[in-house]
C-alpha cells in the first residue's frame, strides 16, 4: 500500500499537470518490462525452480520487496521515474515466474494423499484471507504515515526486514523429501562417514536456502564434492582415447547402467546414456560423487567406485526410503545432451 501510494503520487494523480495519456503510456511501458522480464527469467532460470525450489521461493519474496523499493524511491527521482519503475517491475516479473513456479512444487510435497487440488485451493484461500488483513492494515498505515516521508519509510524497511525473516524462518523449518544435487550431496558424506542416512528434517537445518554466493563462506565441504561433477556432459567435448579405455575396462557395467563417467582434471563428466531413465540418472549422480570422493585417494578410482558401487549403492537406497525419502529421481537441471553406445565387440557403432 505504502509503494503503490508512492508510485501513483510520482505518476501525478492528484495533479492538474499530469495528463491521462501521460500516466497511461508510463504504466504500459512499467508492465511491459515486466512481461519481458518475466520471458527472459524463465528462459534462463526456468530449468532450476524445481531443483532449487527452497532457495527461489525465498528469492522470489526478497525480489517483490525489492521491486516495491523501487516503486517507493520512483518520486524522489523524477528524472528517472520510468527507469526506476520499470526496474521494479523487472523485479516483480521475476517473483511472479519464480512464485509460481515454486508453488507448485511445494503444493506437492504438501500433498500427502496426492490431493494437490484440494491443498492448492486451501492455500489459495489462506493467501487471500490474509492479503485482505494486510490490505485494511496497509490502508490504515498510509493513510497515518502520509505526508511524512521519515515515517513512510521506517514503516517500509522495517516491515520489509520483518518479512523477509519470516520468509526466512518458514523456508528453513521446510523439510523436503525430494532428492536434488545438494541434499543428495549431504547424505551422500554422511553415509560415507558414519554409515547412516540422515532425516529430511536434519537435512534440512544444513542446506542452503539462500544463493550460493550470499553463503560461499560455508559449507565448503559439500559444495566442493559437488562441484566436481558435471552431469549430462556432451560426448564431444570429452577425449574419445579415454571414453574407449572406461568402456573397455568396465564395458558391462556401463551397458547396464546407462551412464559413462570419465575424470578428466579433477572433474567428474558424467554422460547419459538416450534410454536412460530417472533411477538411471540419480545413480550416474551418485557413482560420480563416490570417484569425487575417492580422487586423490587411491589409483584405482574406477575400479574401486564400482566395487562401492555393487556393494553399498542398493542399502544407500533402502537406508534413504526408510528414512522417508523419494528415491525415484534426481531433481536436477535438465540433461539436453545424451548419447548412445553400445558393445564395441559387435558391429554397431558409439555414437
Amino acid at each position: 500500500m505504502l509503494s503503490t501510494q508512492a508510485l501513483l503520487s510520482a505518476i501525478g494523480v492528484g495533479e492538474k499537470s499530469a495528463t491521462v495519456i501521460g500516466a497511461t503510456f508510463q504504466w504500459f511501458l512499467r508492465d511491459l518490462t515486466g512481461m519481458l522480464g518475466g520471458i527472459l527469467f524463465t528462459l534462463y532460470k526456468g530449468s532450476d525452480l524445481d531443483s532449487n525450489a527452497k532457495m527461489w521461493r525465498l528469492v522470489a519474496d526478497l525480489m517483490n520487496d525489492l521491486g516495491m523499493l523501487m516503486d517507493l524511491l520512483s518520486p524522489l527521482f523524477p528524472s528517472a521515474f520510468i527507469f526506476v519503475v520499470c526496474l521494479g517491475s523487472l523485479s516483480r516479473s521475476f517473483t511472479g515466474v519464480a512464485s509460481g513456479a515454486t508453488r507448485a512444487a511445494l503444493t506437492q510435497h504438501f500433498a500427502l494423499q496426492n490431493n494437490v487440488a484440494d491443498i492448492s485451493a486451501k492455500e489459495g484461500s489462506q493467501e487471500t484471507v490474509a492479503t485482505m488483513i494486510g490490505m485494511a492494515l496497509g490502508m490504515i498505515l498510509a493513510r497515518i504515515t502520509m505526508g511524512l516521508p521519515l515515517a513512510i519509510w521506517l514503516s517500509f524497511l522495517s516491515l520489509t526486514v520483518f518479512h523477509m525473516y519470516a520468509n526466512y524462518r518458514a523456508v528453513r523449518c521446510l523439510a523436503l523429501t525430494s532428492l536434488n544435487i545438494e541434499r543428495s550431496t549431504i547424505l551422500f558424506q554422511h553415509f560415507m562417514e558414519t554409515g547412516q542416512v540422515l532425516s529430511p528434517e536434519q537435512v534440512s537445518r544444513t542446506e542452503h536456502v539462500l544463493p550460493t554466493w550470499i553463503t560461499s563462506w560455508s559449507s565448503k565441504k559439500v559444495k566442493l564434492l559437488h562441484a566436481n561433477v558435471r552431469l549430462g556432459v556432451r560426448v564431444s567435448s570429452l577425449d574419445h582415447q579415454e571414453m574407449m579405455e572406461v568402456l573397455l575396462s568396465a564395458r558391462y557395467h556401463y551397458l547396464k547402467a546407462k551412464y559413462l563417467l570419465v575424470e578428466r582434471e579433477g572433474i567428474i563428466n558424467v554422460a547419459i546414456h538416450k534410454n536412460s531413465t530417472a533411477s538411471d540418472v540419480l545413480q550416474s549422480y551418485i557413482h560420480a560423487l563416490v570417484m569425487a570422493k575417492l580422487m586423490g585417494k587411491s589409483t584405482s578410482v574406477y575400479l574401486e567406485s564400482q566395487s562401492w558401487m555393487d556393494k553399498q549403492y542398493e542399502v544407500f537406497l533402502q537406508k534413504l526410503s526408510s528414512s522417508g525419502w523419494k528415491t525415484g529421481r534426481l531433481l536436477s537441471p535438465p540433461i539436453i545432451w545424451k548419447a548412445n553406445w553400445t558393445d564395441v565387440s559387435s558391429d554397431d557403432k558409439i555414437d
